[in-house]
This record gives structure tokens, sequence and C-alpha cells, in this order.
């Protein structure tokens, strides 16, 4: 990544919706080059995805708890994670060093979901126990640091290889906005 390509990833974590034409003005470019940079920058998979942030309680989701997973030891972590991955009240999942092998975050309609989503959780196989924490006020999320990190090493040959126009399904910047 060099610093054209810094800029390009903070202007689309900026405003995911900006145009082509927009990002090349930003970073002196004309669209089809920034298009260019854009669609290596998915192809190396350093740009993952673009997403609308929602309110969770807006969809109804006003409980959001943090919840540390210990599993037994005679079950591999790959069994549970793909039992996780089936319950759709988990908004996130971690691999952890510490006492817990993952965190999790769910977010559920109230405390009862809450109550329930703890016993789905106990009863999967490989589980041994949880430890939860709920989340009273969120202050901020999904927040990431700064594209360029000091001991950030540069990707080799993003700028001049050849690359996708993308992942499959990805909607990116221009969708027809340049």
């Amino acid at each position: 990544m060099d610093d054209i390509d810094r800029q390009l990833v903070e202007a689309l974590r900026a405003n995911a919706r900006s145009t082509y034409a927009e990002l090349g003005r930003l970073v002196g470019l004309s669209p089809p080059s920034a298009h260019e940079r854009v669609a290596k920058l998915e192809a190396a998979g350093i740009i993952t995805g673009y997403h609308a942030s929602v309110e969770p309680g807006a969809l109804g989701l006003g409980v959001s708890a943090l919840i540390g997973v210990l599993l037994s030891n005679d079950h591999e972590a790959d069994d549970v994670v793909a039992a996780l991955g089936e319950m759709p009240e988990i908004a996130d999942c971690w691999f952890v060093a510490g006492e817990e092998t993952f965190m999790i975050k769910v977010r559920v309609p109230d405390v009862d979901a809450l109550e329930q989503t703890l016993g789905q959780l106990r009863r999967t196989r490989g589980v041994s126990r949880t430890r939860t924490t709920v989340v009273l006020s969120t202050r901020w999320e999904s927040r990431v640091g700064p594209a360029r990190a000091p001991d950030l090493p540069d990707v080799p040959d993003l700028a001049g290889s050849a690359g996708s126009a993308g992942s499959a399904g990805s909607a990116g910047p221009s969708d027809g906005r340049s």
C-alpha cells in the first residue's frame, strides 16, 4: 500500500458511498484510475466490504452483551465455531488469548432473550461455561485505527499489480455514481 492507497482507504472509511470521481479528486487521480486502485485494494483483501451502520435498537435489538466462551477439553474449537455461526444473535466472534477461547458479542431484544441465548450457548457441545458482561451503553463501536500505522509494512506490488475488479457480490463505491 502506498500513500494514495492509504488516502483512498481513509476516504472510503469516512464515506463508503463516495463516487470514483470524488475519490479521484481527493487523491489527484482520474475516476478510472481511482476505480482501478479501489478494485486492487478489494482484490488484495484490504477492503473487505461496504456496510450500512444501523442503530441496533431501531431493529428491536436493545440489549448487547459480551460473552466469554470457555471450551471443554474434549471438543474441537472449529466444531464450536460452526455451532456459534448458526446462532443469529451472535454479531461478532473473536478467538482470544486468556481463560476464554472465544469472545462473542450478542444482540438481542431484551433480557429474557439474553437468558435464552445463554441457555442455548451452554447446551452447545464443547462449551463448558460462559462469562457474560451486559453492555449498559455504547460510547463508540467499530472504530478502526488509521490506515497508516507506524509499523505497517508496505504490501508489495499492490499499486502495480494486475488484479480483478473486486470480489463477487461486493458493492463498491461506484455503483453507477461516477
